[in-house]
């Protein structure tokens, strides 16, 4: 079975449409490589449980998806941390996850397909890269999140984070 590109790309648009606000809204959100991996943690819902009908894979198919769910967890957690080196480290551990999901979709490749595994490594490639370029930046700079806008509750007011006093929007 072939695998269509644009079908695939046209299921990734769709997916980032359905992704709730609450997620969307967060500038981590802005980071591509954020995007990549929870989309990526999703597609491997679906083979995993393509993987679970063989019980020769039910084992790796668990394996796979701890591995791809840290991916964006990961990322999550240390873009929420104060300091670049504290960043860097936990895209380090999502790197890890990276090339471990990577490895089991290798040994997947008999119960899902060899080209669904291998279209699978070359999209945690792509997250590879992107990691391995924000790490050594992590490390030599401070926090540069940017100032996330939170409405509160009540009368029309609006905090933005970082900042001190609240302004109204009315």
């Amino acid at each position: 079975m072939a695998i269509d590109r644009r079908e695939l790309l046209r299921e990734y648009e769709s997916w980032e449409g359905a992704v709730p606000s609450s997620i969307t809204v967060d500038p981590l959100w802005k980071m591509i490589v954020y995007r990549k991996a929870l989309f990526l943690s999703d597609s491997a819902w679906n083979d995993c449980s393509r993987m679970y009908k063989d019980k020769r894979t039910v084992s790796l198919a668990d394996q796979l998806y701890r591995a791809i769910g840290s991916i964006s967890a990961n990322i999550a957690e240390g873009y929420s941390r104060g300091t670049g080196r504290d960043r860097a480290r936990f895209f380090e551990y999502a790197l890890g996850s990276a090339r471990e999901g990577r490895d089991w979709y290798f040994k997947g490749r008999h119960t899902l397909g060899y080209e669904l595994a291998q279209h699978r490594s070359e999209q945690l490639a792509e997250v590879i890269s992107m990691l391995v370029a924000i790490i050594p930046r992590q490390r030599t700079n401070g926090i540069s999140e940017e100032p996330a806008i939170y409405k509160m509750e009540g009368d029309g007011e609006e905090k933005v984070e970082g900042e001190e006093k609240v302004e109204s929007i009315a």
